[in-house]
């Protein structure tokens, strides 16, 4: 009877963590990147240029990126989930004080304060999940984590585009906040305690050694400039899609520009499909895939044609949320030891691909418009399928 129930219980345990890290990247991405909606509004409302008003976006990931190697060394010492847990509950209260910001500096200060607040669930969840779930099933549930991150930046992203056609940026910024909390109440409820966790000691030498032996690990190496350069050009297209969608040639009114935003549940799909593919064929060959597309999709949107245009940021969103639920597998997998320490620095560069490759865009974007942005998208993919070769590379040689 024991040995019938013990594979019961642990696959409710695992569904349970499946299902709260599912409601974690809702929050955590809603969150992060809700700003990315309010960006015209917030231009015309501060009389920002694209560039500045952008900082929404670019200061939360950039502080989120300093932030993400410390919180999860002190996850090692204090527990994955007390760490994710506080993260979570800080971010949202942060995001229903921000709709009363003054003006737009105190609003990018706030953005940032948030960005340091949300670390705690993208550099612990990948290790939590690497400890708790058995590792045949590890890419799916990697999967059903990243989707949840897409459906969180979808929402995140209609939810202040709808309400911006009744009202101003703070109503959208409140409405996302309100939604936030709640699911970040449901993240906090479900979140079971860990049970493949054991506590570090704070051990400065031997962070700093194994830091720097992730860095040296070829394979690892190779991710993290993947997820720099892939994330850089993901969010360049994202970030001023809005600005290129509500003036001519389109003219689209905000909520219908916003609504593109549904082409992320192409990302959702992908990020689950893309999980359990890597577990039966193999993750170079879902990565090369998910480069081929995200490429192809970018050059789709240069025509000044709506259809074709709504296809090609299909393509890229596709493309990109399968190499980066593979990519994200594959950094626990790889890494020999010190997980944590491995996926928080994946993200460090995830992160920093977002705030300062997707900042750099708004140059290219004031100087060339939207085929400069393309073309400056287009590099950094090519630099993915570089970092995609010499990781195929180095896996090889470590047979």
């Amino acid at each position: 009877m024991t040995v019938a129930t013990a594979p019961a219980e642990t696959a409710a345990h695992e569904r349970r963590i499946t299902l709260a890290l599912f409601a974690a990247g809702l929050t955590t991405f809603a969150t992060m990147y809700s700003a990315q909606a309010l960006l015209p509004s917030l231009s015309a409302a501060f009389g920002a240029t694209p560039a500045h008003a952008a900082l929404a976006v670019s200061l939360t990931t950039g502080t989120l990126a300093l932030a993400i190697v410390p919180v999860s060394v002190l996850s090692s010492r204090f527990g994955r989930t007390r760490v994710m847990i506080v993260s979570a509950v800080t971010a949202a209260a942060l995001g229903l004080l921000l709709p009363v910001s003054p003006n737009l500096d105190v609003l990018l200060a706030g953005r940032a304060l948030q960005g340091l607040a949300l670390a705690g669930v993208p550099a612990v969840a990948m290790a939590y999940l690497a400890e708790e779930i058995g590792a045949g099933g590890l890419g799916a549930a990697m999967g059903v984590y990243v989707s949840g991150t897409t459906v969180g930046g979808l929402a995140g992203r209609l939810i202040p585009a709808f309400v911006l056609e009744g009202g101003s940026w703070r109503w959208g910024a409140a409405v996302l906040g309100v939604a936030a909390a709640l699911c970040t109440v449901w993240f906090v409820r479900e979140l079971p305690a860990s049970r493949g966790f054991v506590a570090q000691p704070l051990r400065v030498p031997t962070l700093i050694r194994d830091l720097l032996g992730h860095l040296r690990n070829p394979t690892l190496a190779a991710l993290f400039a993947l997820a720099f350069v892939l994330m850089g050009g993901f969010v360049s297209v994202y970030n001023f899609l809005g600005y290129r969608l509500t003036r001519e040639p389109f003219g689209l009114s905000t909520a219908a520009a916003g609504s593109v935003f549904v082409l992320y549940l192409g990302g959702t799909a992908s990020s689950t499909v893309a999980g359990r593919l890597s577990d039966r064929i193999g993750r170079g060959r879902v990565l090369a895939a998910a480069l081929v597309t995200m490429a192809a999709g970018l050059a789709l949107t240069l025509p000044d044609r709506l259809p074709v245009l709504l296809v090609g940021v299909l393509l890229c969103t596709v493309g990109f949320f399968a190499a980066h639920s593979t990519a994200s597998a594959w950094v626990g997998v790889a890494a020999r030891h010190d997980r944590a320490g491995a996926s928080s620095l994946y993200l460090f560069f995830y992160y920093l691909g977002s705030s300062v490759a997707g900042g750099a865009a708004g140059i290219w974007y004031a100087r060339h418009g939207w085929a400069g942005l393309t073309a400056y998208a287009g590099i950094l993919v090519a630099a993915a399928a570089v970092a995609a070769i010499r990781l195929g590379r180095s896996s090889s040689s470590a047979r």
